[in-house]
Order: structure tokens, then sequence, then C-alpha cells
């Protein structure tokens, strides 16, 4: 059985099914972000599960094919180093992971946050579609919007 996962599920495949996994999750934060939908379903534990599922997948792939996961830690002395990280799939997996799972978790804070400001939820989808494609850039526009809804700035909440 578990042999029948490794034969399907190639990091190619996990990449797809990430990819299409994210989609339904983000399409309720930009369409529905008030509903119990959202709320039970995007904003919980939920997508957290499946993606922090699929990063422990990934690990262990590396893990099996010997993996140097010491040299991990060389991305922080060079940008040369961190490019060669980026040439094996198995880590530029795990980062593409980390990046959607990163992006989906402040979607759902952006939604959230908004809520408690009363943001029109159509003034939202702009910067939620933006962190979906653009993490950090989303957060910016978000924080111009809630500027103005805040009518303040303050540097902690």
């Amino acid at each position: 059985m578990i042999e029948q996962i490794f034969v399907f599920f190639t990091i190619e495949t996990l990449y797809l099914w990430v990819n299409l996994g994210v989609l339904p999750f983000w399409l309720i934060l930009i369409f529905f972000p008030s509903s119990k939908l959202s709320k039970y379903f995007v904003t919980s534990i939920f997508p957290i599960l499946l993606l922090g599922g699929s990063y422990v997948f990934a690990l262990y792939k590396s893990y099996l094919s010997s993996y140097n996961f010491m040299s991990n830690f060389e991305l922080y002395l060079d940008i040369s180093n961190l490019s060669n990280l980026f040439s094996n799939n198995l880590f530029l997996m795990m980062f593409w992971i980390h990046f959607v799972s990163i992006n989906l978790f402040v979607g759902g804070w952006i939604v959230k946050d908004s809520q408690k400001f009363f943001i029109n939820k159509t003034l939202i989808s702009l910067p939620l579609i933006v962190t979906y494609l653009i993490g950090p850039l989303g957060i910016f526009i978000y924080w111009i919007i809630r500027m103005f809804y805040a009518k303040s700035i303050n540097l902690y909440d």
C-alpha cells in the first residue's frame, strides 16, 4: 500500500496537487470571506494539516533519497548556495509548500482582521489575490487599506 503511494506521488504529482489543492481555499477566501464555510474550512487547522502532511511527505522522500539536510544551513552564507539548493527538486518542493502555506495563512489572517474593522469584502479581494500571487505585496496593500479603516497606524496589534 505505502509503495503504491510512493509510486503515484512523485514530486511532480505532489506539486500539481498542492497547487490545485489550495485553489478552493483561495476562492472561498475571495468570494465568501465571511461565510461559515470560510470560518470552519479555510481559517481553521484543516488546510494546515493538509499542507503540513504534504511537507512531511516531501521531507520523508528527501530522507529516503539520502538528502543532505545539513547543506540547507549553507543557504544563509551566500546567494549562490541558495541557488544550489534550488537545483534539488525535493528542496524546491519543500520551499514551494512552505511558500503556499504561509500565503494561505496570511490570506486567512487578512480575512479575519478585515472583519474586525468591517472592511468591505469586495475591497479586500484585491489584497487577497495579490497575496496569493505575490505574498508580501498583498500584505502591504492590505495594510494601506487597513490604515484608512482603523484610522491609526500601530506598530503592533
